[in-house]
């Protein structure tokens, strides 16, 4: 008989050897928000920096997305790999749990978000749109997005995560059967965050016991991905994981092994090297604490009238004024069945946009927009931002870009429409508001 861990594999999942914090380092300043948010504010990366002091954190283990363009980059990341070394070095971490956690996540907009950390296999994910595999990706993957990420894992002592990757579980038997098995036990965490973001507990999971009923709900649901997608075509693999967040990041893991393997080859021992496996969060796409929110985006070097045109000539555009964003916004919510809507937001002026259609207000957009930005790459620039609200204040800060606000987006067909047409364009949603992102806290060796 198989071991439960042998029967994971064959799922492209792993039990990871998880590193957590002594109990004496504060979490609260420890835990750090995703880096790739708050990407055109500066302030809040350096008022974290200032609140956490010389305090143990992984802050100066990550790279905000903020400063990937400043000139200091190659030392920004030897500081990082000497900052990983340091904590690894020092009493930070307690011994490696083998196992995976079961977390509780709370946001100024939910109760309570559930998930697993565990282990993903990157020989079953791949990005590209037309492989079929067990993991793949909800978003298009922007190839130059990914050399600097690449640069920071590459012989990366330590990783931690950031990426939540989705599973279709309508009947909440896997993620929530974790949340029952912890009635009358303690945390093993649990914290504040900062920057008012909530509060996370995790409870560890190590017996046999526990690693079978993970693989018991995983085959279930390869065997209900089945029963969903209908008949699959020879080499095609069931969909079982949606990256929901992260997707560049585990696009960047996936290059590193790849690198790797291209370099040390396949032989066991590399084949079993802990770069083969990226540490995810997994989540149901079911959970009432997931909202699926758009993704906004702020054109610079740009004007109003300019939008306006080329959007009504290349999507045939019907355009209102709109007095105020408050009204803007509150049209976007109420979607008319055949229409797609957007917000224009700046300094000039607000307009509701109505073309027709029924995809994903991305898919005829994100081709307009990609054209338009190559034809005028000397003057023109994007930038993609999380929540409405923040989205029109930036634009409405200085003359010269706008705002494209997008309707919000469903996330109940999310498996049926990656798994039937490949992945959406990039940036199409986001799992929540920016706040909610997902904090790094549990490590993993890497590169040892």
């Amino acid at each position: 008989m198989k071991s439960a861990e042998d029967r994971l594999a064959a799922l492209g999942t792993k039990i990871p050897d998880i590193l957590l914090p002594r109990k004496h380092i504060d979490l609260s300043t420890w835990a750090i928000i995703a880096c790739d948010q708050f990407t055109q504010d500066r302030d809040f990366w350096d008022n974290l920096s200032q609140t956490i002091g010389s305090k143990p954190s992984l802050l100066p283990m990550i790279f905000p997305e903020v400063y990937l363009e400043d000139p200091d980059k190659n030392e920004r990341i030897m500081k990082i790999r000497q900052a990983m070394q340091e904590a690894i070095q020092s009493d930070y971490f307690d011994e490696p749990i083998h196992g995976l956690m079961y977390i509780e996540r709370s946001t100024p907009y939910h109760f309570k978000r559930r998930g697993l950390v565990l282990a993903l296999d990157l020989e079953r994910y791949d990005w590209q749109s037309e492989k079929r595999l067990l993991i793949r990706a909800t978003e298009g993957t922007v190839k130059e997005r990914l050399p600097p990420r690449i640069e920071i894992r590459r012989g990366a002592p330590l990783e931690s995560p950031h990426i939540i990757v989705l599973i279709d579980d309508p009947s909440r038997r896997l993620v929530e059967g974790f949340g029952e098995r912890i009635k009358n036990r303690q945390p093993r965490y649990s914290t504040t965050l900062l920057a008012n973001a909530g509060t996370i507990e995790g409870w560890t999971f190590e017996s046999e016991d526990d690693f079978t009923y993970l693989a018991d709900n995983l085959e279930r649901l390869v065997r209900e991905a089945i029963e969903r997608d209908g008949r699959r075509s020879p080499g095609e693999e069931p969909f079982l994981y949606a990256v929901g967040d992260g997707n560049h990041s585990l696009a960047t893991a996936k290059a590193v092994w790849e690198e790797y393997k291209s370099i040390h080859g396949n032989d066991r021992d590399i084949m079993n090297h802990p770069a083969r496996y990226a540490l995810v969060e997994i989540e149901n796409i079911y959970d009432k604490g997931i909202d699926f929110e758009p993704i906004h985006r702020i054109i610079f070097g740009t004007t109003l009238h300019e939008i306006e045109d080329l959007l009504q000539k290349k999507l045939s555009a019907q355009i209102e004024p709109i007095s105020n964003a408050e009204d803007l916004m509150e049209a976007l919510k109420n979607s008319k069945q055949g229409i797609i809507q957007y917000g224009l937001v700046s300094s000039s002026g607000l307009r509701l946009l109505q073309i027709s259609g029924t995809a994903v207000a991305t898919v005829p957009l994100q081709p307009v927009l990609d054209s338009f930005l190559e034809e005028n790459k000397e003057r023109v620039s994007i930038d993609y931002i999380h929540g409405d609200r923040e989205t029109a204040e930036l634009a409405l800060e200085e003359q010269n870009r706008v705002a494209l606000l997008l309707p919000p987006v469903g996330k109940e067909d999310l498996f049926r429409t990656v798994g039937k047409s490949g992945p959406l364009p990039r940036k199409s949603f986001s799992m929540g508001e920016g706040i909610e992102k997902r904090f790094y806290l549990e490590c993993r060796r890497l590169f040892v």
